[in-house]
């Protein structure tokens, strides 16, 4: 007590014993060690950070925005992806997985549904759309294989193509659905091979076609029967009017024929002449009378193609007046369909009349549009609505096919295995080089294969939330929705992304002065 005492009398500059310098430090370390437990305490007994945690059934918990985008199991109803340091994105071995993927779906179609339209994975069985195959997987997925380097299983499809697929068959058809999976399907693959037997077959098709542009207005009917060119369906839509051009005018190009795209052109320009005053277009249209039959004015299903391909068109054929059409058209949907809302930046429904607002409704079929933008040049706008179209995806783990974007609800809970989502990521990264959006494919993969797998291929679900399955693994699935999430993590000179423009189906086809030389090698 005595040396304690004294040495806390010491005066500064006054020299210490050595035992009161050890007994100093000790005090000095227990006062460092009450102060630590303190704090430890204090942190143990306070609130938790909000953070991302990854949702069960019963998790709807929002994560706080990562200073950088990861994407693995994003929570429910978020707009962000996942921090998963551990994971770090491999662009390549994505690429491959993405790729042995495609091969497992392509078995399935191959044990299960060989010559066929499509595979019913479920039932194990193969659906034809009119009773008679057409060969819609094969066509469809030729050019996916080629870019992916699969060239035995290319080469397998490709024999079957040109060795059984005919034309000539009394069956009315859709003009557009046939039109963007097999004709843009043969000229693509066309272009890629060099096989003639290919373009012969793309030549017939679009004379069979062909009739469908015989209406008074120029405005094509929505069915014609392949043999016998009778057209059928004057209630139409400017999708199933708008989204022909880009396949039609590279068959001219490639065959000399201009009447091809002379018919399509025409018909674009038509539909847009009938636009209303406020620069819209409804969601229904009679191609004999141009009179209007629905006036709901959106960029979803049954008009949005339409837009896309008045943008392509002025694109690939470098048509000046497609460019001008376009950029009207994008005008009236930024005034009178995009909406700003809490939960971010949507393109709505209007009266195409009025413009009054009357649905705030969006959906998969939706979600080309931020790609769309971003060709157009509108990259702010394209990333902002891409980040909705995220939130939409997160909701339930899994796209949505509609949703109410105020409340957030979903409208529709099916998951048809779209590829539009996955598409405006791949356009997004090519232009902006922005590592996000890779992350955001991983994510979209990584979702499909863990929810929509099965024993014999990937098929569709009926419900998000329950995550029901359907029973259809749709022709797109391999021609589109596979082959952007590929060429997303694959090498970018995979493709030369300058020289072409894809149609609505992911068909890349050539731009004019290489389609003019192709016609004549």
């Amino acid at each position: 007590m005595i040396e304690s005492e004294n040495a806390r009398q010491a005066g500064p500059g006054k020299p210490e014993s050595g035992v009161q310098i050890r007994i100093a430090s000790l005090l000095a370390i227990a006062a460092v060690l009450v102060l630590l437990a303190s704090l430890l305490a204090s942190r143990t007994n306070a609130e938790p950070p909000d953070v991302a945690v990854t949702p069960s059934a019963s998790t709807q918990t929002k994560p706080v925005q990562p200073a950088r985008p990861e994407a693995a199991q994003p929570a429910a109803g978020s707009d962000a992806t996942q921090p998963d340091d551990a994971q770090a994105l491999n662009r390549g071995a994505l690429a491959i997985a993405v790729r042995e993927e495609f091969v497992r779906a392509w078995k399935a179609y191959r044990q299960y549904a060989w010559g066929h339209d499509e595979l019913k994975p479920l039932s194990k069985a193969p659906r034809d759309w009119y009773g008679e195959s057409l060969l819609i997987t094969p066509v469809d997925a030729l050019d996916t294989m080629l870019l992916m380097g699969l060239n035995e299983e290319a080469e397998e499809a490709k024999k079957l193509i040109v060795e059984k697929l005919s034309f000539d068959r009394d069956i009315p058809v859709k003009n557009f659905e046939i039109t963007i999976r097999l004709l843009g399907g043969l000229l693509s693959s066309y272009q890629m091979t060099g096989d003639k037997r290919l373009l012969r077959l793309a030549d017939d098709l679009g004379t069979r076609l062909l009739p469908v542009f015989g209406s008074r207005t120029g405005m094509p009917y929505m069915f014609v029967n392949l043999k016998t060119g009778k057209p059928s369906g004057a209630k139409s839509n400017p999708a199933e009017i708008g989204t022909l051009v880009l396949e039609f005018g590279t068959l001219a190009r490639l065959t000399g024929k201009s009447l091809y795209f002379e018919s399509a052109r025409n018909a674009l320009g038509q539909l847009f002449r009938h636009r209303s005053p406020l620069g819209l277009v409804g969601d229904g249209i009679d191609v004999e009378t141009g009179e209007w039959t629905g006036k709901d004015s959106h960029v979803g299903g049954g008009i949005d193609s339409y837009y896309e391909y008045l943008l392509k068109c002025s694109k690939l054929f470098d048509d000046k007046e497609c460019g001008v059409m376009w950029r009207k058209s994008l005008q009236a949907l930024d005034e009178y369909l995009a909406e700003e809302t809490p939960t971010g930046l949507w393109y709505g429904q209007a009266d195409m009349l009025t413009g009054k607002r009357t649905a705030s409704e969006f959906g998969a079929l939706h979600a080309f549009f931020p790609a769309v933008l971003a060709l157009g040049g509108d990259l702010e706008r394209a990333r902002r609505l891409q980040a909705s179209c995220l939130r939409m995806w997160n909701l339930k783990g899994i796209e949505p096919d509609l949703i109410d974007y105020r409340s957030m609800r979903v409208l529709d809970a099916g998951y048809p295995l779209r590829p539009e989502i996955i598409e405006s990521a791949y356009t997004l990264h090519r232009l902006t080089h922005d590592p996000v959006y890779l992350e955001m494919g991983r994510s979209f993969f990584e979702a499909i294969v863990r929810r929509c797998r099965t024993e014999a291929g990937t098929t569709v679900l009926k419900d998000v939330s329950t995550g029901e399955k359907g029973d259809l693994m749709p022709s797109y699935y391999l021609a589109e929705t596979l082959k952007y999430l590929y060429l997303l993590f694959a090498p970018d000179d995979t493709l030369d992304f300058s020289q072409v423009v894809f149609n609505t189906e992911a068909h890349p086809l050539r731009k004019t002065g290489a389609a003019r030389t192709a016609a004549h090698d």
